[in-house]
């Protein structure tokens, strides 16, 4: 228990820094932006009828006249006391507004992140047996096609058949229109999530099944793999006893590595969907000019990526104690 408090220690330590790293990247390119935040949110015409006074005070609402190191300075300090200023756009805070978009993104995330992994690894399983045969062609040749499909190309794909020509599912939203909040059902959010959280599983699937077809291949390849069959241990034994086994530290990576893709995907699937998610406040802030909004949804963000990573290598140390022995001694 020791050790692992340690590890975990070192880790979160190193997940701070990565934030902070972030953080300093996230503001410099918004800083270097050409868009002018009242031009892209006031307009051309509503500031030239305004007086200098009133632009003073835009200035000062938006902080274009603050010194940039001023102004990351005063946010960094706000959010070591908790606190990520509030939302220039939504004029709340910005943590609020993360929690209600979180909150509407959750359900696709999850999905797709436990359907594509899942579906990933029993198709990775399947052609790393089957090499060199009918299954392993098809389904290697499938994901390869996926793998170089743009994410909102197959979204839109997928919203024209399964919605405006089948009409099986809605065209857009979280919610169906013109229903009160508290009269959304669980069956309606799900019916609504379902072509997003599609598209994402299918772009996910793809890179999780090929790897674990190399691994797998590997262990199939491997001298104790022979030895079980020389002992007269039948495929299915070898592939669930041995194989399966193996591959179960590359999966658990890949798997908690997706996060990251699932995530950034999300930006391009909520746009086409027009699913009012974290991804699609991410696009906002980032067209209308809203630092703050902006920083803490690429901290928080960042943070989830980074917390997967960091269960995979708790994990890791579950799955097999020699690991977790070598990770406390570095």
């Amino acid at each position: 228990m020791k050790h692992r408090l340690q590890f975990t220690g070192k880790k979160l330590i190193r997940m701070a820094l990565l934030l902070l790293g972030v953080s300093i990247v996230t503001f410099l390119l918004m800083c270097a932006s050409p868009l002018d935040p009242l031009q892209t949110n006031v307009g051309q015409v509503a500031l030239g009828s305004m007086s200098p006074e009133q632009v003073e005070r835009l200035e000062a609402y938006w902080g274009t006249e603050t010194p940039a190191v001023q102004r990351y300075l005063g946010w960094l300090g706000d959010v070591l006391h908790g606190d990520m200023g509030t939302s220039l756009l939504y004029r709340q805070p910005v943590l609020t507004v993360i929690g209600q978009r979180l909150a509407g993104s959750v359900l696709l995330l999850t999905a797709a992140w436990v359907f594509s992994g899942v579906l990933g690894l029993i198709l990775g399983v399947t052609v790393g047996v089957f090499r060199g045969r009918w299954p392993d062609r098809l389904i290697r040749g499938y994901c390869l096609l996926i793998s170089s499909t743009p994410t909102f190309w197959l979204a839109i794909l997928l919203l024209l058949i399964f919605s405006v020509w089948l009409g099986w599912f809605p065209i857009g939203l979280s919610v169906p229109v013109g229903v009160a909040a508290d009269a959304v059902t669980f069956g309606d959010r799900l019916r609504h999530a379902v072509l997003p959280a599609l598209t994402l599983s299918i772009t996910g699937v793809a890179n999780i099944a090929l790897h674990t077809r190399e691994k797998m291949i590997d262990v199939l390849e491997s001298d104790y793999i022979l030895f079980a069959r020389a002992r007269g241990e039948s495929e299915a034994s070898v592939v669930l006893r041995h194989g399966l086994r193996n591959v179960s530290l590359p999966a658990i990576t890949l798997q908690f590595a997706s996060v990251s893709e699932i995530i950034g995907g999300s930006v391009l699937v909520e746009q086409v969907f027009s699913y009012p998610g974290l991804g699609q406040a991410a696009v906002t802030a980032g067209l209308g000019s809203d630092l703050p909004l902006l920083l803490g949804i690429t901290v928080v963000t960042s943070a989830i990526v980074f917390a997967g990573n960091l269960i995979a290598d708790l994990l890791y140390g579950a799955a097999d104690p020699r690991i977790r022995r070598g990770a406390a001694r570095e």
